[in-house]
C-alpha cells in the first residue's frame, strides 16, 4: 500500500521517478572569442539523455552568480522551469550573456549577429565534451530570435540537433522577428510551442500557421497549441498567457517528451 501512494503522489505532482534522483548544478564559464567567456548555469541529472539549452527572452542579461543566483530573469519561463527539465533527464545550460555584454542592451541587439553564434557554438562543444548527447536549443519570446537564427547558421556537429521555439517573436518593428529569418535553411526538427491566447503584440496566435509553413525543408515539425492557464500583468511578460503561467509542468512534460522521443 505504502508504494502505491508513493507513486500515486508522483503521478498527482506530475513528476517522474528519477525526479528523486540527484541533480547537480554548477556555473561554468566558457571561453568563445577571443577575450570572451560564456556563463551558463548547468544543471545535470544523472545519466542524461539528452541536453537543452535554454534562452531567456528580453533583454537576456542574467547576470549569474558563481553561486547560480541572478540579478535578473528568474521567473522567466524557461528560467523558472529549469529544474523541470532537468527533472526529465534532460541536461539544462541556461545562457546568460556573455562576458562583453554584462551591461545593457544585454543581448538586446546581439541575437542575430556572428559574435553570438560563435558563443554558442563554443557552448555546444563544450556540452558535447561531457555529455555524448542530443542537443536543442530552446527559446522563448526574444530568445526565439536567438534559437532559429542559430539554426540557420550553426550545423553539423557545431549545431543543435533541433530546436523548440517557445511565445515566438512573429512581428517586430525594432529587430528581425524569427518569420524573417532564412527559415528555409533550418535542416533540424522544429518544434513551435505557442498559447493560443497569447496577448502579446508580437506574438499572435493566428501567425503561427504562417510560420510552420517555413519549415518545409526540417526533417520534421509540429506546432504545439496550449489553452488555459493564468493571465496576469503586461501580456508580454512571464506571469501572462505568454509565459504559460499556470501550465508550466504540462508544458515542460510535453517538451521533454518530443525532445527524447527523437
Amino acid at each position: 500500500m505504502g508504494r502505491f501512494i508513493f507513486f500515486c503522489a508522483m503521478l498527482l505532482l506530475g513528476m517522474q521517478p528519477h525526479a528523486w534522483a540527484q541533480i547537480g548544478q554548477q556555473v561554468a564559464d566558457i571561453p568563445t572569442r577571443s577575450g570572451v567567456t560564456q556563463r551558463i548555469l548547468v544543471l545535470s541529472p544523472p545519466d542524461p539523455k539528452a541536453a537543452v539549452i535554454l534562452f531567456p527572452g528580453g533583454h537576456g542579461g542574467l547576470q549569474i552568480a558563481g553561486n547560480g543566483s541572478m540579478r535578473w530573469g528568474d521567473d522567466n519561463f524557461l528560467v523558472r522551469t529549469r529544474r523541470m527539465f532537468a527533472d526529465r533527464g534532460l541536461l539544462v545550460a541556461v545562457l546568460d550573456a556573455p562576458s562583453d555584454r554584462q551591461a545593457p542592451p544585454f543581448l538586446a541587439d546581439f541575437r542575430q549577429t556572428p559574435a553570438h553564434a560563435a558563443d554558442v557554438k563554443a557552448i555546444i562543444a563544450w556540452i558535447r565534451g561531457i555529455a555524448q548527447v542530443p542537443i536543442w536549443l530552446i527559446g522563448t519570446s526574444r530568445g526565439t530570435q536567438s534559437v532559429a537564427y542559430l539554426a540557420t547558421k550553426l550545423t553539423g556537429p557545431e549545431g543543435p540537433d533541433g530546436i523548440v521555439l517557445t511565445a515566438t517573436i512573429l512581428t517586430d518593428g525594432k529587430s528581425r522577428p524569427v518569420p524573417s529569418l532564412p527559415l528555409e535553411d533550418i535542416r533540424v526538427p522544429v518544434l513551435v510551442v505557442h498559447h493560443e491566447k497569447d496577448g502579446c503584440g508580437h506574438c499572435a496566435f493566428d501567425k503561427v500557421p504562417a510560420l510552420m509553413a517555413r519549415f518545409g525543408n526540417a526533417p520534421e515539425s509540429r506546432l504545439l497549441p496550449f489553452r488555459g492557464g493564468v493571465s496576469t500583468g503586461d501580456p508580454c511578460k512571464a506571469h501572462a498567457y505568454h509565459g504559460f503561467n499556470g501550465l508550466e509542468q504540462d508544458v515542460v512534460q510535453q517538451i521533454a517528451a518530443w525532445v527524447l522521443a527523437r
